[in-house]
């Protein structure tokens, strides 16, 4: 609703560059259908990653047959000392000092984007909680939200409430001496009408 979306680049026509940079064909060919499915997609800022990819775009393709190939999906939105990749899965995640999935696949960081702004219309208190809190949070009654595909990210569902809760950057850094290692965060959002909360299947 509030995304635009932008003509995708032709990646085709940097076949051969990849190609003699021995980037296998298969891989070529992941990143072409990622960029004709989201490339040029602008979504509105992420509460958590300082917002998320500015737009959505394939390129700099890395790794080995052994270990896995990951691509840039989209430049930061500001300055974060991680990228923004597709996995070898599919998966949407963040890379720093190590690689943390964020969600299965791209639509997961869609959905969970398009919840947070849906939520924070109808939420009455909307609270950001750190480490100790957030382990502290009794999800009991709780349902996990299978739209958003959480891997290192979660999003739950209660009767009048939803609490998101975003674990990679404190994977991605996890011993890092350089930034230390951030704590997970979650934000919780409460006093939501009851058709706000329904499943999306539920109508």
């Amino acid at each position: 609703m509030h995304g635009i979306r932008l003509d995708p680049r032709p990646l085709e026509e940097h076949r051969r560059f990849w190609r003699e940079r021995e980037i296998p064909d298969e891989q070529i060919d992941r990143m072409i259908a990622f960029e004709e499915r989201w490339g040029g997609l602008a979504l509105p800022p992420a509460p958590a990653y300082d917002g998320g990819p500015r737009l959505f775009g394939a390129d700099s393709p890395e790794g080995t047959a052994d270990d896995g190939w990951w691509f840039e999906a989209g430049d930061q939105r500001s300055a974060v000392p991680f990228l923004f990749m597709i996995g070898p899965n599919d998966e949407f995640g963040i890379h720093g000092p190590q690689w943390a999935p964020l969600h299965a696949g791209v639509e997961g960081w869609v959905e969970s984007v398009a919840l947070a702004h849906h939520v924070a219309l109808f939420a009455r208190t909307i609270t950001r909680v750190h480490g100790a809190e957030l382990d502290a949070l009794d999800l009991d009654g709780f349902e996990p939200v299978p739209e958003v595909q959480g891997l290192a990210d979660t999003w739950w569902r209660g009767r009048d409430s939803y609490v998101a809760v975003y674990r990679g950057e404190s994977q991605a850094f996890a011993g890092s001496r350089a930034f230390g290692s951030p704590a997970p965060q979650g934000l919780v959002y409460q006093g939501l009408p009851e058709w706000a909360c329904r499943p999306s299947s539920a109508g």
